[in-house]
């Protein structure tokens, strides 16, 4: 149970993290935005481990995490946008 806790409060931290490195107008606001961070930080993070990256606990965790933040909160843009500007 913790480790799921455990994964939401670190993708919480990485989400707002990611926010601050990608500054602008969200077309969901910031609740949304770090919502994305969690689902980018879990995403990240269970990617790098199968690839081998590295292991448990090692800082580049951290890194990956923040890169699948980062990508998905510009997929989400990218489609929030050109889905808006359609209607």
């Amino acid at each position: 149970m913790f480790g799921i806790l455990g994964w939401i409060l670190f993708g919480l931290i990485v989400g707002v993290i990611a926010k601050l490195l990608m500054p602008g107008r969200d077309p969901g606001g910031f609740i949304v935005t770090i919502l994305l961070g969690i689902a980018g930080a879990a995403l990240g993070g269970w990617l790098g481990r199968a690839m081998g990256l590295y292991g448990p606990d090692q800082p580049a965790g951290f890194f990956m995490a923040l890169l699948g933040s980062i990508i998905l909160l510009m997929l989400y843009r990218m489609f929030a946008v050109r889905r808006s500007s359609l209607t």
